[in-house]
C-alpha cells in the first residue's frame, strides 16, 4: 500500500499540469451536475478509456498499435502497462467535449455580469450533442498527440511510440477514430445513466459565469498544447491545429453573440 501511496504522488508530481486540469473539471462539474453524476462520469471515462488503451496496447484496436515505454514505471503509478494518468485525462477531455456541445445547442442565460447555459435531460441526453461532443473530444488529440508523441523534447518525456508509424506527424488515423468511439462511448453511457437515475438536484451554480469555466477550461488545454507544439519549433504542427479549430472558434464567437 505504501507502494502504491508513493506511486500515486509520483505521478502528480511527474504531471502536475494534468491533475490542475483534473482540478478546475471537477469544480465546473460538481458545480452543474452535482458530485454523484461528476463521479459517474468519471468513473465511466475512465473505465472506458482505459479498457480502450490495454486493448490497443495489446491488440491494435481502437487507437491503433502503439507501445509504451516503462521508464517511468518506477516512479508513477501504472496499471496493466497503462500509465494512470493517461487514462484519468479522458475523464475531463471527454467532458469538455459534452459541455461543448451541450454549450452549442442549449439555451443560454446571458445578461448583466451573468452567463449560464439553461440544459435540459432532453438536451443533454440526445443524440447529436453526443456526435458532437464525440467530435470535439477527438478535435483536442489533433493537437495532443502529436505533440505527445514528442515528449522527449519537453517535460514529458518520450512515453510511448507507434511501431508502424502513422501519417498525421507520426500518428496514425486509427488513433483519432480511436478516440472518437471512446469519447462517444463514453457520453453514450453517461447519458444512458442519467435517464434511468434520479439524482438529487444539484443547486443553483455559486458562480454567475458558471457556463464560461467550461468552454475556458477547453480552451486552456488547447492552449497549453498549442504554446508547447510552437515552443518545441514545431510550426506547421502548431499552424495546422490553429487552422483547425478557426471555425471552431467563429463557431462559438457567432453562438454567443446571437444566444
Amino acid at each position: 500500500m505504501i507502494t502504491g501511496l508513493r506511486l500515486l504522488a509520483g505521478t502528480v508530481v511527474l504531471r502536475p499540469y494534468v491533475f490542475v486540469f483534473l482540478a478546475v473539471y471537477l469544480v465546473a462539474a460538481v458545480g452543474r451536475l452535482g458530485w454523484r453524476r461528476t463521479a459517474a462520469f468519471t468513473a465511466i471515462a475512465w473505465a472506458v478509456a482505459y479498457a480502450a488503451e490495454w486493448s490497443s496496447t495489446h491488440t491494435g484496436f481502437p487507437f491503433g498499435r502503439y507501445v509504451y515505454l516503462d521508464t517511468t514505471r518506477d516512479r508513477e503509478l501504472w496499471l496493466g502497462g497503462v500509465p494512470f494518468f493517461d487514462s484519468l485525462s479522458f475523464s475531463f477531455l471527454c467532458y469538455l467535449g459534452w459541455a461543448l456541445a451541450v454549450l452549442l445547442y442549449a439555451p443560454l442565460v446571458i445578461g448583466p455580469g451573468e452567463f449560464r447555459i439553461a440544459d435540459t435531460p432532453e438536451v443533454r441526453g440526445s443524440r447529436r450533442v453526443l456526435l458532437t461532443g464525440a467530435f470535439f473530444t477527438m478535435m483536442l488529440d489533433w493537437v495532443i498527440d502529436p505533440l505527445t508523441l514528442r515528449g522527449d523534447r519537453w517535460f514529458l518525456g518520450r512515453l510511448y511510440y507507434y511501431p508502424g508509424g502513422g501519417i498525421h506527424f507520426g500518428v496514425p488515423l486509427s488513433n483519432y477514430a480511436g478516440w472518437y468511439l471512446v469519447a462517444a462511448v463514453t457520453i453514450g453511457l453517461f447519458q444512458a445513466l442519467d435517464r434511468r437515475v434520479a439524482w438529487p438536484r444539484p443547486g443553483a451554480p455559486r458562480l454567475r459565469w458558471a457556463g464560461l469555466l467550461e468552454p475556458l477550461l477547453y480552451l486552456g488545454i488547447l492552449g497549453f498544447n498549442l504554446a508547447l507544439t510552437f515552443w518545441i519549433g514545431e510550426r506547421l504542427l502548431g499552424l495546422l491545429g490553429c487552422m483547425l479549430y478557426a471555425p471552431v472558434v467563429v463557431l462559438f464567437v457567432a453562438r454567443l453573440l446571437r444566444p
